[in-house]
Parts: structure tokens; sequence; C-alpha cells
């Protein structure tokens, strides 16, 4: 078993924690906190239980291992500020500035250090980068909260197994144990909604829960497009809402009331994918229905994963507070690679019970 933060004493120690602060940016702003917000389970945990000084590292966009002053997470330090107390900024990852921001740190303060992919050893997996992070920090544990980045091989992923002992963070920690369970012991009828526009894409999911699932519903241009399947366990959208060029845009009525009856029969339900050209309200029927289906139902575990699929649905919170749902994963990528058991590099570094 994979440890976490609440397996160790974090006590009077620095620790370096690998957050998800790739967040998009609006004129030097913040355009939205979701990720942000998600850290602080982790970061109010450590303060709690103790911990001596929290260092914060991340990358934010692809930078492609050079310095871009519209890539530096110099915003995003503003924006956790607004929701955390005692937090600093360093434009730098390593050197005598970092040490002696380390050193005039505070028991239970935080510091974010700047972006990861301003330098080639991130993506490049270098042992000695992190090393030279450790090294400035004084960090003795490493807390792994980025999600969004366990399927790459990157330093602050994988190499760093090679400096620290490696822990999963409590976000971490959330969403492995309920990809885990949906895809391994789920509460059936386990349903999975895939929609999107690149069926390559979502070919390995269908392979994965053909036999697993109990339903799959396949909406999005997937199904536009003409995907098919002889496995009876998979329901392709059959009628489709058009606009006046003749596309189709949409599942029509008779899909989306077919989709509805089988998540209304569920307990479990995985959904990837826009099931249309959502960023047209015209043409948002299809996937407005299923967001408010699996946000009102309280007996459904509901497992949302996917760029966009995530983002309409926190859309759709942020017009009807009252929708919930038991896991909208912070990382498209990942969670994907998650549940077709893909490599997970930034996963299989974390220590073991």
């Amino acid at each position: 078993m994979k440890q976490s933060i609440q397996n160790i004493d974090v006590k009077g120690k620095v620790i370096l924690v690998r957050v998800d602060y790739n967040v998009p940016l609006d004129g030097g702003v913040v355009a939205s906190d979701l990720r942000i917000r998600a850290s602080l389970p982790t970061l109010n945990y450590l303060r709690d239980h103790g911990a001596q000084k929290i260092i914060l590292i991340s990358h934010l966009g692809r930078p492609e291992g050079t310095k871009n002053k519209d890539l530096s997470l110099r915003p995003v330090a503003d924006a956790l500020k607004k929701l955390i107390d005692r937090v600093d900024f360093i434009d730098d990852v390593s050197g005598p500035d970092v040490e002696a921001a380390v050193r005039s740190m505070k028991a239970g303060d935080i510091l974010l250090l700047e972006n990861l992919r301003f330098y080639p050893g991130e993506e490049q997996n270098s042992e000695s980068f992190i090393q030279e992070i450790i090294d400035s920090t004084g960090a003795e544990i490493f807390v792994q909260d980025g999600f969004a980045v366990i399927h790459r091989a990157h330093a602050s992923t994988a190499a760093v197994a090679h400096c620290l002992p490696v822990y999963m963070g409590l976000l971490l920690e959330r969403e492995v144990k309920a990809l885990e369970k949906a895809s391994s012991n789920p509460d059936r009828p386990l349903v999975v909604i895939i929609g999107g526009a690149k069926v390559e894409d979502k070919q390995p999911l269908i392979d994965k829960f053909t036999d697993f699932a109990d339903h799959i519903l396949v909406g999005g241009k997937i199904a536009s497009d003409g995907f098919t399947s002889d496995s009876q366990k998979i329901y392709v959208a059959e009628d489709f809402d058009e606009n006046s060029a003749g596309e189709k845009l949409d599942c029509g009525p008779l899909a989306t009331s077919k989709f509805a009856e089988v998540i209304r029969n569920s307990k479990t339900v995985i959904w990837n994918g826009l099931l249309g050209k959502a960023e047209d309200p015209a043409f948002a029927t299809s996937s407005t229905l299923v967001g408010e289906l699996l946000g009102e139902a309280k007996d459904i575990t509901s497992i949302i994963c996917g760029g966009d699929t995530t983002a309409f649905v926190e859309k759709l919170q942020s017009e009807h507070a009252h929708l919930n749902y038991s896991l909208i994963s912070t990382g498209g990528g990942a969670s994907l690679d998650f549940l077709c058991d893909n490599p997970l590099p930034g996963l299989d570094v974390v220590e073991e019970a």
C-alpha cells in the first residue's frame, strides 16, 4: 500500500511539496484557482501537524527550459496568499537566494519556488537538478501532491525518489483511492460515459472497460463520426442535434434520454469527454443533463475526468451550487493513464508500507 503524509511524523521537518499549480492565466492573473484550492488540505495538514517549513514546487505552461516572465508562478503565489496566510515567493528554485529565503522562514511558513520548467533539468528527469533544490531548501521529506503530473517521468516526479523518501499528499491520495475503487472494485452498476473528438484517445478506455463495466455510453464527435461496436454493453448515440450546415454537434433527444435512463440506474459513473460542442449553449444539452444528473444524485459515485469535462462541470457548479461530485479529477492525462493501467512514474516511486 502506498504511504501518505498521514502515515508519517512531519513535526519539525522541512517538507518539499510537488503541487500542481498549472493554472490558466488571464492578463497575468489566475483565471481559475481550482488547482490551488485543491492543494489546501495538504498544506493545512502539514501546518497543523507541526511541519517546520513548507516549500512548494510546480510547473506552469510549457516554457521548454527557458525563463519566460509570462509563465512565472508569481501570480499563483498572489492567488495562494488569498487562500492561506504566510506565503512567500522567490523567482528561483535553488542557489544562495533560495537558501536565504528558507533560512528566514518561521515555523509553518510556506515558500513557493519559481516554475520548474524554466530549467531543462525538470523535463530531463535530472537527479542533479532536483538534488540542487533539495540542498538549497534543506528538505527532509518529499510530498507528491501533483496528481496531474504523475504520468510524467520528470525530476519532480521520478528522479526525486533517488534523493528523498516520497509520500502522497492528501489530494493525490484522494484521487488515487477514488480511481482505484472505480476501476477495480466499484459499486455496481458501473457506467462509463465517453465523449470527445478523438477516438484514438478514448479507444484504450473503451477496451479496458468493455468487459469490466456494466454499460459504456458513447457520445460526442466520436459518436457522430460513426463509431460502432459489436458489444451489447456499448450504446452509441443514435440521433444528433445539428446546426444549419447539417453538422452533428450534440446528442439528440433519443440518445440523451437513453443516457439518462442508464445513469439513473447506476451506482458508479466515470465520465470522460463532453457529449457535444458544449462551449456553444445550443449544443450543450446532453452534457448539461448528464452533469446535472450526476451532481444531484447522492447515491451515485461520480468520477469526472478529462480537462474539458472537468472545466464544464466546474462551470455548472459555479452556476448551480447544489451540484456535488465524488471526484472532479485535477489531471486529465493522468486519470486516463491511471484508468487504462498505463505507467505512472510519479506514483510508482511513492513509499510502500
